[in-house]
């Protein structure tokens, strides 16, 4: 097969194990790796001149890079990416990792921020990188409990309790006198009319069935409706993250412009957002390598993320951010099975439990 024979993304059999051999080998060492190195590694059955030339084509079609004349190899993003969709193997979480994994869910089930927490340091522990995670996101959020308590006479808190268990306060100034009696009054109607309801259906019970309420009372009505407005409009809410030392013990990250890279993604909330925003619409695992794709200034760190939940009940983001030399295999299978068992935890809180 001739250069012109052979696309850019048609590799014949041979080179696609060199490239294969190549990807792993540079994970596990950090090194560029030579021709001598892929011939111990593989049953490649060829002299060290053949494989050294199907490095020199694989540097041609831009899936391998030498950083300096007399080095081995190293993969490039096209490499990385070629590697994940069309040579690594779809693994599965060994079932040690598995029932450790699922043993510490089963000892820690009492409440969503604990889970995020535990889900965090699991992520972060099984795949030696930083984890990242996103409180779950109700697909319309419903009311749970309203309470109303007097502070002054003209100046008391409200306290709104969603069906997923966030709370939001504010304080509220009236013109008129309000006791606690008629806060009580007020805060008993609302749960008895609103409770489990969205904002728009809160709308529209307010416009059919409502007493005739007074100025400050509509005033709290109003309150709720846009916290509850702001709350569906916010799809990234809280973010939990742990294990950055991990990813700073590696070899990529003594370069100070690398440091600040991933220190910068876990940091500027604005860019962290549109990244997991866009895992969250997505279906299944989703692997970002640094220097592919629309998100700039990231060039040394990738990220692989995975929704969870279930988008007509709640749905948050999950995964890992690691250097571009990362066990994407193993990375991948930790994620999804991860995302699988938070995705059956929130079947327990929004409908029928299915962990096993």
């Amino acid at each position: 097969m001739t250069k012109e024979q052979q696309g850019d993304n048609e590799l014949t059999p041979r080179q696609r194990e060199v490239l294969r051999l190549l990807v792993q080998e540079y994970v596990a060492s950090a090194a560029p790796v030579g021709s001598g190195t892929l011939l111990n590694l593989g049953n490649l059955s060829v002299s060290s001149a053949t494989v050294r030339n199907e490095l020199v084509r694989l540097e041609d079609l831009g899936y391998v890079q030498q950083l300096h004349t007399s080095s081995g190899r190293v993969p490039t993003v096209k490499g990385y990416r070629y590697y994940i969709e069309q040579l690594m193997e779809n693994i599965e979480l060994p079932a040690p990792s598995r029932r450790m994994i699922r043993h510490q869910f089963h000892q820690i089930r009492l409440n969503m921020d604990q889970w995020l927490q535990l889900t965090a340091a699991v992520l972060a522990h099984s795949t030696r990188s930083a984890s990242l995670v996103t409180a779950p996101h109700a697909a319309r959020s419903r009311l749970k409990h309203i309470e109303l308590i007097s502070t002054h006479d003209t100046l008391f808190l409200m306290i709104l309790v969603l069906n997923d268990g966030r709370v939001y306060q504010e304080m509220m100034v009236v013109e008129e006198p309000v006791d606690q009696d008629q806060l009580r009054q007020l805060s008993n109607w609302m749960n008895d009319q609103f409770r489990n309801l969205t904002v728009q259906e809160v709308s529209k019970t307010t416009e059919i069935d409502s007493p005739i309420l007074s100025r400050w009372a509509w005033g709290v009505v109003d309150w709720l409706m846009r916290r509850m407005e702001d709350v569906d409009a916010r799809a990234i809410d809280e973010i939990h993250h742990a294990g950055l030392a991990n990813v700073l013990a590696q070899p990529e990250f003594e370069d100070v412009s690398s440091f600040r890279q991933l220190v910068d993604i876990m940091e500027q909330r604005q860019r962290l957002e549109l990244i997991l925003a866009r895992a969250l619409s997505s279906n299944g695992v989703q692997v970002i390598i640094g220097g592919e794709g629309p998100f700039e200034g990231i060039y040394d760190v990738s990220l692989v993320l995975s929704p969870y939940g279930a988008r007509d009940k709640a749905s948050g983001v999950l995964g890992i951010v690691g250097p571009r030399r990362m066990s994407y295999a193993n990375a991948v299978s930790t994620v999804r099975y991860v995302a699988t068992l938070m995705g059956n935890l929130i079947e327990d809180v929004y409908g029928s439990p299915t962990l096993q």
